[in-house]
């Protein structure tokens, strides 16, 4: 797929960009906003803006699209009038990179069909302090993976001091599944969970507040497409699955986890919470930091084998 033209470093904005926000043009995550009295809308993000993909839409912003990539045609505006990103990355590929790039036209320095429709910009583009931020998709599943062998081998040491790294974590992705109703968009209050633990030095365990709250800091891959019950993925085509990348923060109580985990895995210490940025960064807005990642020892099995740059910097 050739380079999206979105991703031009020397693309600047008409809106003004401090140093310190985090998404220049080049960026432009998605995510779901709540405004009072107009209630849930899909958005994207600039600077300190969110950008109103329904007003835009319904304002005709998407028309010059609408024919080149007819599923998307078809679900404009309403697309865009969701609680959740789900319709949206139903759509596929196509449609995301179609208005990912069709948002950098808008908000080129030297656009003016947004630009200077003073109407339209007070409409479309809001200052995210005066919105409401929510959880960006809604989870049907979700999988924790184990896969930095530093965070692996330290959190290992918690439970088996002598023993931290089992063989079979260089040789497969070890995961647990976690509790996909618990995720809720950052900031939101956690409660520090109740549970059975064995205290130091007991030999019988309580049940109490966790004295061991914990978290981590996580990549959360936003799997688009969907596939058959049975329907195995080949990993050359794993990519294809994938609509973007959030922060996520992996919530654990860490006594209780410790407790419960023998010998099926965590339970009621992993997934009482989890926390999720709430903009959603797609993958091709990263194309430009590819990176190769390190080599892996021992080799994998072939359908583990992969070739190119897969990791981002």
């Amino acid at each position: 797929m050739p380079a999206s033209p979105a991703n031009d470093p020397s693309l600047h904005s008409w809106i003004d960009i401090r140093p310190t926000d985090d998404f220049p043009i080049q960026n432009l995550p998605f995510g779901v906003i709540d405004v009072p009295d107009w209630g849930p809308r899909v958005a994207v993000a600039i600077g300190g803006y969110a950008l109103d993909l329904y007003a835009c839409a319904q304002l005709g912003y998407f028309d010059s699209v609408a024919d080149d990539v007819p599923e998307l045609g078809a679900a404009l505006p309403k697309v865009f009038r969701r609680r959740s990103l789900n319709a949206f990355i139903k759509l596929g590929p196509r449609a995301w990179r179609a208005v990912r790039e069709r948002v950098s036209e808008l908000l080129r320095h030297d656009n003016a069909g947004l630009r200077d429709n003073e109407l339209a910009v007070q409409t479309c583009l809001l200052r995210q302090r005066d919105v409401t931020m929510l959880r960006p998709v809604k989870p049907a599943n979700y999988t924790d993976f184990y896969s930095s062998r530093a965070h692996a081998t330290n959190v290992g040491q918690l439970f088996r001091p002598d023993n931290p790294l089992l063989p079979n974590w260089s040789r497969l992705p070890v995961a647990y599944h976690g509790r996909a109703s618990s995720i809720v968009v950052s900031g939101t209050d956690i409660r520090r969970p109740s549970g059975q633990y064995l205290p130091a030095g007991h030999s019988e365990s309580v049940f109490g507040p966790t004295q061991q709250l914990d978290f981590e800091l996580e990549t959360a891959f936003v799997v688009g497409k969907a596939t058959a019950l049975g329907e195995t993925v080949p990993i050359a085509q794993a990519e294809d699955h994938i609509f973007g990348l959030l922060l996520f923060n992996d919530w654990s109580a860490r006594d209780i986890q410790s407790w419960e985990a023998q010998p099926l895995g965590p339970f009621l210490g992993k997934n009482f919470a989890s926390s999720v940025s709430p903009w959603v960064v797609t993958l091709d807005a990263l194309e430009p930091f590819r990176v190769a990642g390190p080599a892996q020892e021992p080799q994998p099995l072939p359908y583990l084998q992969t070739a190119g740059a897969h990791h981002f910097d």
